[in-house]
C-alpha cells in the first residue's frame, strides 16, 4: 500500500514492523509540502518507512519510489478462475446432469452462458482482490493496528522514519526533517502494551477516546 492505501486515510497494521518500535514522526499541514519533503528526505538517503494522508495524494506513491502494484494480476488471475467455474458449472448442470431443450435450442448454448459467466468474473474478481489486499496487509479479523498519530485521519500528513533502517543519527534525520518545512517532529516509541495490546482493550480504547485532531498521545 503501494501498498495502494498509501494515497489515502487509514489506519495500517504493520506485519512487517514486529519487534520494531522506534521512529520519528514529522507532521505537515500540506500535502505540496509533503511531496516536496518527500523527494529531499529520500535524496539525502533516509528511509521513509509510511506517510499517512487523510486524503488521497496525487503522486505521493511515485514519491516514495512504490513499484506498480501487481493487483492487476490478481484480478486477472481471480477472474479467470470464476469464469472457468462458470463454464464448468453451466455445462455440467445443462449439458450432463439435468439436459434442457427449450424451445429446440441446444442443451450446451454459449450464448445463454454469457450472462452468469460474466457476473461470475466480475464477482470472483472483486472478492479475490479485497480480500489479496487484506492478507497483504495483515488487515486480518482482530487484528491491532498501530496508530502514529490519529491527527493523520483529520487534517495532518504524517510521515514515520523507522529509526532501525537507517543509518543517520536521530539528530541528523530531524534536522532534515526541520528543513523539510515540518510544523511538528517527535518520537514515537510503541511500549510493550502498544505492541501486544488485544483487540478487546483496542476496541475499548477506540470507542472511549475516539479519532480527535487534537489526540495524539495514546
Amino acid at each position: 500500500m503501494q501498498n495502494t492505501f498509501a494515497n489515502g486515510c487509514k489506519l495500517y497494521i504493520f506485519k512487517n514492523m514486529k519487534g520494531e518500535q522506534n521512529f520519528i514522526v514529522s507532521v505537515y499541514n500540506d500535502h505540496d509540502i509533503l511531496l516536496k519533503a518527500i523527494k529531499k528526505i529520500r535524496s539525502e538517503g533516509i528511509k521513509i518507512e509510511e506517510v499517512f494522508s487523510p486524503y488521497p495524494v496525487h503522486g505521493i506513491e511515485h514519491a516514495l519510489g512504490y513499484k506498480r502494484s501487481w493487483m492487476p494480476k490478481a484480478a486477472f488471475m481471480f477472474g479467470i478462475l470464476g469464469f472457468s467455474l462458470a463454464i464448468l458449472m453451466q455445462t455440467l448442470m445443462m449439458g450432463v446432469d439435468w439436459p434442457m431443450i427449450v424451445g429446440g435450442k441446444p442443451s450446451l448454448s454459449i450464448p445463454d452462458f454469457v450472462p452468469v459467466t460474466f457476473e461470475s468474473t466480475v464477482l470472483l474478481a472483486a472478492f479475490g482482490m479485497a480480500f489479496t489486499f487484506f492478507g497483504i496487509q495483515g488487515m486480518f479479523p482482530f487484528a491491532v493496528p498501530k496508530i502514529f498519530d490519529r491527527r493523520g485521519t483529520d487534517d495532518k500528513h504524517i510521515m514515520a522514519i523507522n529509526k532501525a533502517k537507517n543509518k543517520l543519527g536521530d539528530t541528523k534525520i530531524k534536522k532534515i526533517l526541520y528543513d523539510t518545512e515540518a510544523e511538528e517532529i517527535y518520537e514515537k516509541d510503541f511500549t510493550e502494551e502498544e505492541t501486544k495490546m488485544n483487540f478487546s482493550t483496542y476496541a475499548i480504547n477506540l470507542f472511549t477516546h475516539g479519532v480527535t485532531s487534537s489526540s495524539r498521545k495514546l
